[in-house]
């Protein structure tokens, strides 16, 4: 149930963002109290995040803070928790810049940040790779701090929902939470084939590049659908036969 204070509009972004939030630490991507998913109260250019202190398991709708796009906190039910800086000044560049973006998760998985150390970056090896074959990069400038880093993220990232920080991690970005949790996923999952893939010292085999080509644009949201949103109820589901408090 929506408690006072909140339109429908912000609580159900607040409650879906919880869920990506469960959803991340389900599937084995969080990263202790470290990182961050942040998404945009409709119609407005405020941002909710991660009280950072918390686990992702221990995220709920009520507990998300609101910043504005200069990293001020401007709602917080619980002051003991604040905001990691570098969270601000990665998710705050694209929503800044993308106002198509209303999603923007940052991960740092094992797999994740395996192949953004491999100078060959994420290969087309298998379908779900392919998704992914004109994903962004951007290279490593030591721990996100320094706000004029921010320019050269976006200038990156471009139009793109998806792309790997060298050295660093994986970034997604979506229309919604939905779409950009499905891409994190999946990106997730190639780089875990990538990693497999290598250990087993075996020859790769490349589809040629037309194949490369029409697969990555069969995955283009406007080609037959925004992968993510007919996912998503069940995906709530999952969620609340197991714990349903992200609700609350």
């Amino acid at each position: 149930m929506r408690p006072p204070g909140f339109s429908q509009e912000e609580w159900q972004t607040r409650v879906d963002l919880a869920a990506c939030y469960r959803l991340v630490a389900h599937f084995g991507m969080s990263d202790l109290i470290y990182n961050h998913i942040t998404a945009r109260i409709p119609g407005t250019d405020l941002l909710l995040i991660n009280p950072y202190g918390l686990m992702y398991e221990e995220i709920t709708a009520s507990s998300l803070l609101t910043i504005d796009l200069d990293g001020q906190i401007v709602r917080n039910a619980d002051p003991q928790y604040g905001i990691n800086a570098a969270g601000y000044v990665i998710h705050s560049a694209v929503h800044a810049h993308r106002p198509d973006v209303h999603c923007v998760i940052h991960t740092h998985t094992r797999a994740g940040m395996a192949v953004s150390a491999m100078k060959c970056g994420l290969l087309p090896l298998s379908q779900t790779s392919m998704r992914f074959y004109r994903i962004a990069y951007h290279d490593y400038e030591s721990v996100a701090l320094e706000l004029d880093e921010r320019e050269r993220l976006v200038r990156d990232l471009g139009s793109h929902n998806a792309m790997i920080l060298r050295n660093h991690g994986l970034l997604t970005a979506g229309p919604s939470i939905a779409q950009a949790f499905n891409t994190l996923y999946w990106l997730e999952m190639a780089c875990k084939v990538q990693v497999d893939v290598m250990k087993s010292g075996q020859d790769i085999q490349l589809p040629p590049e037309h194949v490369l080509e029409k697969t990555w644009h069969l995955y283009q949201p406007q080609v037959r659908r925004p992968f993510g949103e007919m996912e998503w109820p069940a995906m709530l589901r999952l969620l609340d036969r197991r714990d349903a408090s992200y609700r609350n």
